[in-house]
């Protein structure tokens, strides 16, 4: 398993997220339009007047070299569902490298046992065929959740303007898997 460690946003990181996001591969995949630096600062502002309010838990993933290598974020916290979605990147040169997997056990911690939440969501463009495959790999997410959560995966098209996959982890999954792991 790869070490990463999850860190709040800070402005100085603006140059590295920005040459990130970016990279034709990572756009693409997150249907970012061309932006600036400029563009990148007003992105973690925003991310930390939500954190602030509470609405997300925006972290950046840093390697075990301390480069930061992408961003993850719990979002839509909905504290009497005990739910949220969360959404990951990666740098197209850390990809296939373990980070994502890594990534997403340090934020699901982070769910789980700060925030007291059961289920996180994970979606998926139909077309983000990287992210499905990325997501399928791992063994303590449920699949294809979709006529279970209707809701959640109606915002989600909402939000995304085009047809996704829906996706959870669990809370009862994930430490049953963890518990078994670390056995």
């Amino acid at each position: 398993m790869k070490s990463i460690k999850l860190v709040n946003h800070r402005f100085d990181y603006a140059n590295e997220i920005h040459t990130l996001s970016s990279a034709t591969p990572v756009k693409e995949a997150l249907g970012l339009p061309d932006g600036t630096v400029e563009d990148t600062k007003q992105f973690i502002k925003m991310r930390l007047e939500e954190e602030f309010a509470g609405k997300t838990v925006p972290r950046v993933i840093l390697n075990e070299d301390f480069e930061l290598i992408g961003l993850t974020d719990l979002m839509f916290i909905d504290y009497p569902k005990k739910s949220c979605h969360i959404g990951t990147w990666i740098g197209h040169p850390y990809w296939g490298k373990g980070y994502n997997e890594a990534s997403k056990i340090a934020i699901l911690q982070i769910a789980f046992k700060e925030l007291g939440l059961d289920y996180v969501f994970a979606g998926a463009r139909q077309t983000n065929i990287r992210s499905q495959k990325a997501q399928e790999k791992l063994p303590y997410i449920r699949l294809n959740v979709e006529s279970e959560f209707p809701e959640e995966h109606a915002a989600l098209e909402k939000k995304e303007k085009q047809p996704c996959l829906l996706n959870v982890f669990c809370k009862n999954d994930f430490f049953s898997y963890m518990n078994t792991a670390t056995k």
